[in-house]
């Protein structure tokens, strides 16, 4: 009975014996079959493109055809107020970013031990492997496009204004704003693409920012008042300058400034050119007047600034100009200078808006600034000037220049140099209750200087200007020079007579021998 049973038992583990090498021989031929394949195996896919036996070559093409594909696929971006903006996803530089985990579909089931290999070969028999398609896209490519394409149709939030009629103002409504928020989009469009984009053409809203304007009715209700007022005359001026100050005045009338807001002349005034409706006319420049485009826009905002002093407005930035000017005291101007980089700037630190008014009539400029009045009735304020040093120049400058005729003279007068400070003055009821400095200004002082021609060939006209320049005296240089100009006219005068005469007596003897000819009479 005991040998029955261990014979019975030895038949168990020989069957068992048998099966596990049946089971392990033939999936091992298997196993070595697959890793000795260079291809991909049946059943592995990239996303939904099937690379079943495909080399890592054969699948990288693959891949790289299904992406030139999907560049061609369109976005449209929603931009402001119902705009579109189309471009394929290929102008936004897509590309593929994982291509290497082609190398790692093309090992599995032949890479690792053999129970490894052989796991992954069985798992391929009930279900296929999927990689993830990665891509990618530029996000400053993105950001051009909602900059260059999809900004350019945000509606910009403007704040209701006043209107000048007759003695009163009129509300201009605002409108609210909207702008492309083009950090929010360019993310929210790179996330879509990269990550959920089911590969067809596509349509993406950009995200939109509201702006809700400043102020409204109620605010400007209470202008009414006028806070400052200053006047400064440009009779003097030629037409050109005239110009000038007329339309810089007229670029900033009508202007309404909220609560907190500052005020730059330069970007209200610029750009200083024909097309803007400003001339060539003089302005200061390096100590030296010369004609610039624009020149005089700098009583515009001297007549803005004594204004907005007298309105107690904060100020931000002033300059005064290098060298004096005439038409206000020393230390009441203020220049601006695109070359310089000056500018006239304030903020109005009221409670309320305000507005400034310009106007131009009789060859006076004048702004009024109106808001309301919150200061006390016996308040009351004024500027003065006080000069604390005066240089006079001391010598003249006399320039020759070649390129100009002998006896032209170009003088430019000279200018006085000033230090000078401007007090503010606080008075109520009649009585002085503050003094306080608020600027001190320094104007260069200039010479009288000259540029005088020297060109001629006649040798005497060049002798005497070299020795009325040797002078070192300009009037002396300007007698001799207009001496030889009302020479060099009295000789012109002459040659032109001359040349009358005989262009008479060329007549009279065409007209004899048209004549003689008429008659018969043969030519001397």
């Amino acid at each position: 009975m005991k040998k029955l049973r261990e014979k019975s038992y030895s038949t168990v583990l020989a069957v068992l014996f048998a099966l596990v090498v049946m089971l392990t021989i033939i999936p091992m031929q298997e196993v070595q079959a697959r890793s000795e394949d260079k291809t991909i195996l049946d059943g592995i896919y990239m996303d939904q493109i099937d690379l079943s036996g495909m080399t890592v070559e054969e699948a990288t093409n693959t891949v790289n055809a299904f992406v030139n594909e999907l560049k061609q696929r369109v976005v449209t971006f929603g931009a402001v107020d119902e705009h579109y903006v189309a471009i394929t996803v290929g102008d936004l530089s897509l590309n593929w970013t994982n291509p290497e985990v082609l190398e790692e579909a093309a090992g599995l089931g032949k890479e690792g031990n053999i129970v490894q290999r052989y796991k992954a070969i069985q798992d391929l028999k009930y279900g296929k492997k999927v990689y993830p398609l990665a891509l990618g896209v530029d996000k400053d490519v993105i950001r051009t496009v909602m900059q260059e394409q999809c900004a350019e149709y945000d509606i910009p939030a403007v704040n209701p204004t006043l209107q000048r009629e007759g003695e009163g103002f009129t509300v201009i409504e605002g409108q609210t704003g909207l702008s492309t928020n083009i950090e929010e989009t360019v993310n929210k469009t790179y996330d879509y693409l990269t990550n959920g984009w089911n590969y067809q053409d596509a349509s993406i809203d950009v995200v939109i920012d509201v702006t809700q304007p400043k102020g409204n009715a109620e605010d400007l209700a209470v202008v009414k008042d006028v806070l400052g007022t200053f006047t400064t005359s440009y009779s003097t001026s030629g037409k050109a300058r005239r110009a000038n100050v007329e339309n810089g005045c007229r670029l900033i009338n009508g202007t309404t400034l909220y609560p907190g807001e500052e005020f730059s002349t330069y970007d209200s005034v610029r750009p200083f050119t024909e097309a803007n409706g400003y001339y060539p006319a003089g302005s200061y420049l390096n100590g030296k007047v010369v004609d610039s485009i624009g020149g005089g826009i700098c009583q515009v905002s001297t007549t803005l600034y004594n204004a907005v002093l007298l309105s107690e407005l904060e100020i931000t930035e002033r300059y005064n100009h290098s060298m004096i000017v005439s038409y206000v005291e020393p230390s009441m101007d203020a220049a601006i200078a695109e070359s310089a980089g000056k500018d006239f700037k304030f903020k109005n630190n009221l409670n309320y808006p305000i507005y400034i008014e310009g106007k131009t009539e009789n060859k006076k400029v004048t702004f009024t600034i109106y808001g309301l009045e919150e200061r006390k009735p016996e308040h009351k304020v004024k500027y003065e000037s006080e000069v604390l040093k005066v240089t006079h120049p001391d010598s003249e400058i006399i320039v020759q220049n070649a390129g100009m005729p002998v006896g032209s003279v170009v003088v430019e007068s000279a200018h006085i140099g000033y230090v000078a400070q401007l007090w503010k003055v606080i008075e109520e009821n009649g009585q002085e209750i503050s003094r306080d400095v608020i600027n001190k200004s320094t104007y260069k002082v200039s010479p009288r200087s000259a540029t005088v021609g020297t060109a001629t060939d006649n040798p005497a006209y060049a002798s005497r200007i070299q020795a009325a320049i040797a002078t070192g005296s300009i009037d002396h240089v300007k007698a001799e020079a207009a001496a030889i100009q009302a020479e060099q006219a009295a000789v012109a005068a002459q040659q032109q007579a001359i040349a009358q005469q005989q262009a008479e007596l060329e007549a009279y003897y065409k007209a004899l021998a048209e004549q003689q000819a008429a008659e018969g009479v043969p030519a001397p």
